[in-house]
């Protein structure tokens, strides 16, 4: 039972809260934990409070503390599948969470991080995803390495994304909310579509938002085909 905040272990969590070094990074609470040893993730740190630590010493980013906290290596993915979803500027790291989530629902390929992006492993974007990213780690690329039909989400497009023929592998390309991708993206991406929005409506939608409605979208189009 570890007794001392200056304990070791303690002391590299409390860092890597702050700040992720040598490709580890944190999962707190039972259901991050657990779903990285349902895919297989063997914790390099595993703390329970009561059991491996007393409880008040465990650190947590979180208001209402946690019961168990595990440090984990890293991995990636390569680009691929039938279907991903590829990010541009993309900088909330909770967006990045929540988007490699909707992909493990409803793509077979993963998040591909472009430049600009939110750590993917930083504790908030690993809490969003609740677990999707022991099950399907993102991937890392440029916009010129990808691979086949590029369907870039801009609100300026003409066609709808349920509208639009493409042939796999299809990406999804989405920047930030605000600036939306570079107009090199726009401009050599194989379409563009836009997500319909009521008039009486916002003018956008969370990015995190449009990429589900434009994975579901895609998976309903190639149902019906």
């Amino acid at each position: 039972m570890i007794t001392s905040k200056d304990n070791n272990q303690l002391k590299t969590i409390r860092k890597l809260l702050q700040r992720r070094r040598d490709g580890l990074f944190v999962a707190e609470g039972e259901d991050l934990v657990d779903a990285a040893a349902a895919n297989g993730w063997e914790p390099e740190i595993l703390l329970r409070a009561g059991e491996d630590v007393e409880p008040e010493l465990l650190p947590s980013s979180l208001g209402s503390g946690t019961r168990v906290v595990g440090v984990y290596l890293e991995r990636w993915s390569e680009p691929g599948g039938d279907l991903s979803v590829y990010l541009h500027g993309v900088r909330d790291p909770g967006n990045v969470g929540t988007i490699v989530r909707s992909a493990h629902a409803l793509a077979d390929g993963p998040v591909i991080l472009g430049p600009d992006c939110a750590d993917p492993y930083g504790p908030k974007a690993v809490r969003a995803s609740m677990g999707s990213i022991f099950a399907r780690p993102p991937a890392r690329a440029d916009f010129e390495e990808l691979q086949g039909t590029t369907i870039a989400l801009d609100r300026g497009a003409d066609i709808a994304i349920e509208d639009v023929q493409a042939t796999a592998p299809v990406v999804l390309c989405l920047g930030a909310e605000r600036t939306g991708l570079p107009t090199a993206v726009l401009r050599t991406a194989s379409s563009r579509a836009h997500i319909p929005i009521r008039p009486e409506g916002p003018d956008s939608l969370n990015v995190g938002m449009a990429a589900a409605i434009a994975l579901y979208a895609r998976v309903r189009m190639r149902a019906r085909a």
